[in-house]
């Protein structure tokens, strides 16, 4: 999974930090990086996001950005981005990823219904069962959001399915990004273990 944002040093390593926390806690192998459009390569997350990262379970904050290319895109299996903009940029570098491609917050939306189609679900699978199910049933996933995008109603306003620039701005604009990210996050890790889950 590849995550996407404009520097790489405020939203996109916060929603890689926090998805690779929870996949982990539920016991979800699965590779999540990120990247920025205008990446600041080199460069750390600035210290409002690595201390929101680490409030909400993200880690110990480190990182280091770099650029969005077309084979990081490629090799990616799903594209979540902060928001409309970096999807058009993450498309404008690979089309195909047109198919499996979201902002964060869309991604989220779209999963809802199938997640309560899941609820039901028992059992679950560990140790190699899961190393050896999870890639694939998280595939059919992506797949399945993919062929039902088109049938999902929108956002109430079309900038719902993005998330705001913290950069450079106060506490409570990280803090509320945070949330933001979580809340999406968890969301699509939920989405992740329900799927694992289904028989």
């Amino acid at each position: 999974m590849l995550v996407v944002c404009t520097g790489n040093i405020c939203r996109s390593p916060m929603a890689e930090q926090l998805l690779r926390a929870r996949l982990v806690e539920l016991g979800i192998p699965a590779e999540v990086s990120s990247a920025g459009s205008r990446a600041m390569v080199g460069d750390a997350m600035t210290p409002e996001a690595a201390a929101v990262s680490r409030r909400h379970g993200g880690g110990d904050g480190a990182h280091v950005a770099q650029q969005l290319t077309e084979q990081l895109v490629s090799s990616a299996d799903l594209v979540l981005t902060a928001s409309r903009e970096h999807r058009s940029a993450v498309v404008g570098l690979h089309p195909r990823a047109a198919r499996y491609s979201y902002t964060l917050n869309q991604f989220a939306r779209l999963l809802e219904p199938l997640d309560n189609e899941a609820d039901g679900a028992d059992g679950s699978l560990t140790g190699n069962d899961a190393q050896a199910a999870s890639p694939m049933r998280l595939r059919a996933l992506v797949t399945e959001v993919a062929a039902t995008r088109g049938f999902s109603p929108p956002p109430a306003h079309p900038a719902d399915d993005d998330i705001e620039d913290p950069y450079r701005r106060p506490a409570e604009v990280y803090d509320r990004v945070g949330d933001l990210v979580d809340n999406a996050v968890t969301t699509i890790a939920d989405a992740f273990a329900a799927a694992i889950r289904r028989n």
